[in-house]
C-alpha cells in the first residue's frame, strides 16, 4: 500500500497563498529560513506534463512568494529549483518548484550554486 501524496491531502492551513491552479507553503524541512514550495493543484509529476496555464500560473506565484520573504526574511540570495524524476532527486513524485532564500555566511564558499547537485562538476572556474 502506497502512502497518499502529501501535497494533495496538504491541511488548509500550511497553504499560505494560492490561485486557481497552484499553492504556495512552506517546506516541512526547510534547508533554509522561509524555504518555500510553489504546487500545482493537479497532481502531477513533472514540469515537462503540465500545462502553459498551470506554468504560468505556478511562476506568478513564485513571484508572490519572493515578495513576501523580501518582506518577512529579508535573504540575500535566492536558489529557484525543481527536482524533475527520481534521477533528479524527487522524493514526492508531485511536481513543486524550491524557492530557497540565502543568506550571506549561509556557506562559506557559495560559488557554483546549484551545480552543487553533482559535486566533481561544481567548480568549473578550477
Amino acid at each position: 500500500m502506497t502512502k497518499p501524496c502529501p501535497f494533495c491531502t496538504l491541511p488548509q492551513e500550511r497553504i499560505i497563498d494560492s490561485n486557481d491552479l497552484a499553492l504556495v507553503i512552506r517546506d516541512g524541512y526547510p534547508v533554509s529560513p522561509g524555504h518555500t514550495l510553489i504546487i500545482p493543484k493537479q497532481h502531477i509529476g513533472s514540469w515537462f506534463e503540465i500545462t502553459p496555464e498551470e506554468q504560468s500560473a505556478m511562476l506568478n506565484l513564485l513571484e508572490r512568494a519572493k515578495a513576501v520573504l523580501e518582506e518577512e526574511f529579508k535573504p540575500d540570495g535566492y536558489n529557484i529549483g525543481i527536482n524533475d524524476g527520481p534521477i533528479a532527486g524527487q522524493t514526492v513524485p508531485h511536481l513543486h518548484i524550491h524557492l530557497i532564500p540565502r543568506y550571506k555566511g549561509d556557506l562559506e564558499d557559495p560559488k557554483g550554486g546549484v551545480r552543487w547537485i553533482i559535486p566533481g562538476k561544481a567548480k568549473y572556474w578550477e
